[in-house]
């Protein structure tokens, strides 16, 4: 019997496939899909050995569990997702070699349920009535609803805001990008910030908007930003976004090849051209971690890559936002190696962390990304900094630390925004006294 976490990936590619099928027939596998998460379960597993991180890369290389969050220096757990139908199988796995773990998350249905109580379309269109565009940060929404809220800011605040569709993703969806204007006269320092590259982690899309707002909605609170510009995606990834509040809510790569059969998709994050191929990374179509055919093969790359060179040597700050484990990384990914620079990421990076810490309450640890969590080659951050040389460069892994995981409900938006955007503020300061 095929392990339902293969039956959910299976499912996902025919929710995937030509429109011209019958839309009962798709219904019908968006049902499956949802299905398999019934009685699946998140496990930490305890104080892993390198010998028990074996077993359990085994397990994930044949789909039998889903890896979440691996363990990182100075934390020795790993969490894992695990269907309902092979519970008991790696559990027996588990316990054959003396690892200890615990239930973190009892039924991940149910979580998803729990996760993001929407609002109803009436409720929608009353707000958008009276306040010009749907945008809420006590619920989690759809690519849409944040696409419009960038075209309400372009034309609420025309002095200040402009958007612009940078390319268009594998299914055709525009990648939206809003430029939000220093006040300061003359050229000023660019400043690239996106969300939403791994389908799964909301919290990073909507923490990105939240930043969006703050600094054009109430821009008098944060002087530093009339000296810089700044250039904000604040979802790479519209495809497997939509498509995880399809039904399929744990998906992570994009929708390339959906209709061509069961292992769609690449890991945009490994699928950067700086170091691509390497440790962290698969060829392998059916792995989570496929960086894809090649370097830049996608055009979510694509289109980043083409926006952020074109600003040449302007830029100066470059985040990407992902979720979990409240990290503050700086490159290499690639390898456990550091920039020469890396003195000033390490010393801004703890800055960001302080102010995370006073705004919401949550602590970060700062370090390299390899050395702190695992290699992962072809990451945006070590393109960003090895491509185009962009001096402040980092990945940023919100809320929270495994409580809820991907599954963060709707009402951790806001103080998770306080923290990214606290994030944002620190490493502005700097390049506006730097330049």
């Amino acid at each position: 019997m095929l392990p339902r976490l293969l039956l959910l990936t299976l499912a996902a590619a025919l929710v995937g496939a030509a429109p011209h099928e019958p839309a009962d027939e798709l219904r019908a596998e968006v049902q499956e899909a949802q299905l398999q998460y019934k009685g699946a379960q998140v496990l930490r597993v305890e104080a892993v050995s390198e010998f028990q991180k074996d077993v359990i890369k085994k397990m994930q290389d044949e789909q039998v569990l889903d890896t979440w969050l691996n363990p990182a220096a100075g934390r020795t757990h790993v969490d894992i997702m695990v269907p309902a139908t092979a519970l008991d199988q790696v559990k027996a796995e588990l316990q054959n070699v003396s690892a200890t773990f615990r239930v973190m998350i009892a039924d991940v249905e149910a979580a998803i349920k729990d996760e993001n109580p929407a609002l109803s379309e009436s409720e929608l269109e009353e707000l958008e009535g009276r306040k010009g565009h749907r945008m809420t940060f006590q619920n989690y929404h759809r690519v849409s609803d944040i696409h419009g809220y960038l075209d309400y800011l372009a034309q609420t605040f025309p002095d200040l805001v402009s958007v612009q569709t940078i390319g268009s993703s594998v299914e055709g969806r525009p990648l939206k990008l809003i430029k939000i204007t220093g006040a300061k006269a003359g050229p000023k320092p660019a400043f690239y910030i996106d969300g939403g590259i791994h389908a799964r982690e909301w919290i990073s899309p909507a923490s990105v908007t939240y930043i969006i707002q703050e600094l054009v909605e109430n821009r008098e609170k944060y002087p530093f930003a009339d000296s810089i510009d700044y250039y904000i995606v604040p979802v790479v990834n519209p495809d497997g976004y939509e498509f995880t509040h399809n039904g399929v809510r744990l998906w992570r790569k994009n929708r390339k090849d959906a209709q061509k059969g069961r292992c769609a998709g690449t890991d945009l994050n490994r699928n950067f051209g700086y170091k691509w191929g390497g440790a962290g990374s698969s060829r392998d179509p059916c792995q989570e971690i496929y960086a894809g055919s090649g370097p830049f093969s996608e055009p979510e790359t694509q289109a980043i890559r083409n926006f952020v060179s074109s600003l040449g040597t302007t830029v100066r700050g470059y985040v990407t936002f992902h979720s979990y484990g409240q990290y503050i990384l700086y490159p290499w990914g690639y390898d456990k190696k550091v920039p020469p620079d890396y003195t000033d990421l390490d010393r801004i990076g703890k800055k960001a962390a302080n102010k995370m810490r006073e705004v919401g309450g949550a602590s970060y640890t700062v370090g390299n990304s390899a050395s702190l969590l695992y290699a992962a080659s072809g990451g945006a951050d070590d393109w960003a900094k090895g491509g185009p040389r962009v001096k402040y460069t980092y990945t940023i892994e919100l809320r929270d630390r495994g409580r809820f995981g991907f599954l963060l409900p709707a009402n951790y938006i806001l103080p998770t925004g306080k923290e990214a955007l606290a994030a944002i503020q620190t490493i502005s300061e700097e390049i506006a006294a730097t330049g």
